[in-house]
């Protein structure tokens, strides 16, 4: 039995700092998150790709450091 979840009917949301460009697309899953404790994050570029899965405390450090970055 696989500890992996099952992500292909994720509804995934595109991040606020990725911009129009559409070379820096990051996707993310909030609502996966209430269920299982993890927030699925991809690059948007390639749906079928692989996903992180990041715990809700990586997931708001990674935030907060590209919101510095952005300024």
């Amino acid at each position: 039995m696989s500890t992996i979840p099952e992500l292909i009917h994720t509804v995934w949301v595109k991040s606020s700092f990725s911009g129009t460009g559409g070379n820096n697309c990051l996707e993310w899953a909030p609502g996966h998150t209430t269920s299982t404790d993890l927030v699925p994050v991809r690059d948007s570029k390639n749906p079928t790709g692989p996903a992180l899965l990041l715990t809700p405390t990586a997931w708001s450090t990674f935030v907060a450091f590209a919101a510095r970055q952005a300024n």
